[in-house]
């Protein structure tokens, strides 16, 4: 037989690297995704469109289940596979993330123990590879499991339990172990919904585990996608007629509910891209707003209005069931960052609502200084604005306004129904001149 070609019969060391096994793709955008949200602080979905770029549809969701996932039980994997290790792994070692990616996989996400490892060994080289492997084999040769409620991140769960009490912590761990129900806001009483629980006047929990747009009245624009917590600050400043201002409105939710209630809404947004998608969802619900894209710090009302609101730039960790990486993005500095902001834009917003007019200010987050600490200094700084409590009927049946007269939705509302986001909500009347 001839000699064979050098290009037939490469050395060893000029060998190509074997091919990625089926599945692969999507486990090293979960790493791209994971290594985005702890090491950079980035927002799990804000770094989605980059870190699973050239996935389709079902890989694109592979990934991003696979991080939500890893972030929603990561104190219990890291807890894991620290059991299984001589040495404890670096936080941001890639042997440990892709560690935390094929045990979320097997152990919560019902993928086969040699599939989870075969997809993920791809994502180290040489001897993590065999750590990996190793620790793997281990874990789940040896049984291992996660127990059915996560356990918070330790900083969370102290900040929570110092303000809110251990009862919050336990129900903030329980709600983040399953998905949350879909809630819809509808934009009559005659809309066409799908079925579901009536937590609300026009509001609807659905558990119907069809993608959203192939739900009954998403073409005819009759709803829109909005947690019952989030629907609440709307409700508060009631029906129309008269001016209403929605600041920071996208994704357009409140603005679609002050239109729907008769009001002639102008909603600020400072971002194009998030203004693009407010303008979609008017155009699909066929209700009427007029956006405008500025900065609030910088823009001025042509005249004052007979209710405001302000559902203000915040932390988020009220809505981590949704979005489980404000758990590892929210620190103190963020925390004091957005409450300064929000001092900020309640103090110029206050001018804007016209004597006997209301201001509502509302935030999705779990932190007093972005609620109770912040009505506390505007109450102060701004004698000519009041309280006004939530009248009988206003609220739904579960959530209760405070002796004071605002409402904040912890962990453990409405948890026999499927529970809600956290909210600090407080509707203000300024004193007619």
């Amino acid at each position: 037989m001839g000699a064979m070609s050098a290009s037939a019969n490469p050395r060893p060391d000029r060998q190509r690297r074997p091919a990625d096994p089926p599945g692969t793709a999507p486990r090293r955008a979960a790493l791209r995704l994971l290594d985005a949200v702890l090491r950079r602080g980035e927002p799990l979905e804000s770094a989605l469109p980059q870190a699973t770029r050239g996935l389709e549809g079902a890989d694109r969701g592979l990934a991003h289940a696979i991080a939500a996932e890893t972030l929603r039980r990561l104190p219990d994997l890291d807890s894991l596979i620290d059991s299984a290790t001589r040495q404890v792994l670096p936080e941001d070692a890639k042997a440990r993330t892709a560690l935390r990616i094929a045990l979320v996989q097997t152990l919560a996400l019902g993928t086969p123990p040699h599939a989870a490892i075969a997809t993920v060994l791809p994502l180290v080289d040489s001897g993590p590879r065999k750590l990996v492997h190793g620790v793997f084999g281990a874990l789940t040769r040896g049984g291992a499991t996660l127990p059915e409620t996560p356990t918070l991140p330790p900083v969370i769960a102290d900040r929570w339990g110092t303000a809110w009490g251990e009862a919050t912590v336990a129900a903030a761990a329980r709600a983040i172990a399953v998905p949350p129900p879909l809630d819809l806001t509808l934009a009559s009483p005659a809309a066409l919904a799908p079925e579901g629980d009536h937590l609300a006047p026009d509001q609807r929990r659905v558990r119907d585990a069809a993608p959203v747009a192939k739900l009954p009245g998403f073409a005819e624009g009759d709803w829109w996608v909005q947690d019952v917590a989030a629907s609440l600050p709307a409700r508060l400043i009631g029906r129309g007629p008269g001016r209403a201002l929605d600041l920071c409105a996208a994704p357009g939710g409140k603005t679609m509910q002050l239109a729907a209630a008769g009001w002639d809404v102008t909603a600020l947004e400072i971002s194009p891209t998030r203004a693009a998608r407010l303008h979609e969802n008017l155009t699909r619900t066929k209700l009427p707003a007029t956006v405008v894209i500025a900065d609030a710090m910088d823009w001025v009302p042509a005249e004052p209005v007979d209710a405001l609101l302000l559902d203000a730039p915040c932390s988020a960790t009220g809505i981590f069931r949704r979005h489980p990486d404000v758990l590892y993005r929210a620190h103190p500095r963020i925390i004091a960052d957005m409450a300064a902001l929000q001092a900020q834009l309640l103090d110029r917003a206050a001018d804007w609502v016209r004597p006997g007019g209301r201001l509502v200010y509302a935030t999705c987050s779990l932190e007093r200084e972005e609620g109770e600490e912040q009505l506390e200094r505007f109450l102060a700084e701004h004698p000519d604005y009041a309280i006004e409590a939530p009248r009988p009927g206003e609220l739904p049946d579960g959530v209760n306004a405070e002796a004071a007269g605002y409402v904040r939705t912890l962990p453990g509302t409405l948890e026999e129904a499927g529970g809600c986001d956290g909210f600090f909500i407080v509707r203000l009347v300024r004193a007619s001149a």
